[in-house]
């Protein structure tokens, strides 16, 4: 019984992994988009399209929708579409390492909130103190933009309501409460969008075929593993294992875009890796026991 409950456990980190993996190689791709298509059209195509290939992959026209609870799925919805657009906006304002290190707030408030043992908060305080020593304080020397800074603080609000209302029943099944909150997610930017006065431009043939790729690597796969996994890890684990997205994007960097990386961030890499595998260890050890606990409890009635 503990082996299924561990295969599931770990099958849930592996799909986790896959997800911050796929979101981070579409950073690329989302900065070719970056230089031809303003940033909300970038966001809204990217949502629009992702909830599309899930809707037909899941063939949403076949929910039961009377048993769908709305009030989650709109928030949910509300939730991707802050953590999309407002992020982008930061970037447009701040660099990169002082926008991540900002929306990384939400998640690791999230784990401090659900920390239980005393051990939880060595893990948490550890992935933070992690984040911290990633944070470009040269860059931080100069002047920062508040507005960026407000952006990137509501991207990373909104990212901590993506977890804990992805962790609740939607009525539906993890495919389609994807699908259906990405549209909810769209038709919130959809307005800003069309403001731009670009966003027709998205629908052209070669810009379709990038948009659509981005979709798929930022979207739709990622967000459709994770809502699987936010239903089998609890919330300290998800939010500090989140904590490894900045580790894969410094990763790739070295490896496709050539950014060298001082030994201080490397040890700030180390540092946030070791958090997450002994926040998930601890976690999880914990769990096995409360269940060890109430098994051998009812055995004794």
């Amino acid at each position: 019984m503990n082996t299924n409950k561990d295969r599931s456990f770990l099958n849930a980190i592996l799909m986790l992994l896959v997800a911050i993996i796929s979101v981070q190689s579409s950073g690329s791709l989302a900065k070719v988009l970056f230089q031809s298509h303003e940033v909300l059209v970038v966001a809204t195509m990217r949502l629009m399209l992702g909830a599309t290939i899930l809707a037909f992959i899941g063939r949403i026209w076949q929910i039961n929708f009377k048993k769908v609870q709305w009030k989650t799925i709109i928030v949910y919805g509300l939730a991707l579409a802050g953590m999309n657009g407002l992020f982008y906006l930061s970037l447009q304002r701040l660099p990169l390492g002082i926008a991540v290190s900002f929306e990384f707030i939400g998640p690791l408030t999230v784990a401090l909130c659900h920390a239980k043992q005393r051990i939880d908060l060595i893990w948490v305080g550890l992935a933070i103190v992690g984040m911290a020593m990633l944070f470009p304080f040269e860059e931080a020397s100069s002047s920062l933009d508040f507005v960026g800074i407000f952006y990137a603080l509501g991207a990373g609000a909104c990212w901590a309501g993506y977890i804990l209302s992805g962790q609740k029943s939607s009525g539906v099944s993890g495919n389609h409460t994807v699908a259906l909150g990405m549209f909810i997610g769209t038709l919130v930017l959809i307005p800003f969008a069309i403001q731009t006065g670009q966003f027709l431009n998205a629908f052209e043939p070669t810009s379709l075929m990038y948009f659509g790729a981005l979709a798929v690597l930022a979207s739709a796969l990622p967000f459709a593993l994770e809502i699987i996994v936010l239903k089998r890890l609890p919330p300290l684990v998800f939010g500090t294992l989140t904590s490894l997205d900045p580790v894969v994007a410094a990763i790739s960097g070295v490896f496709f875009l050539q950014e060298h990386l001082l030994w201080s961030q490397w040890l700030a890499l180390a540092t946030i890796i070791v958090a997450s595998i002994g926040c998930t260890y601890s976690t999880h050890r914990a769990k096995l026991k409360i269940e060890a606990k109430l098994k051998q409890q009812k055995h004794s009635l």
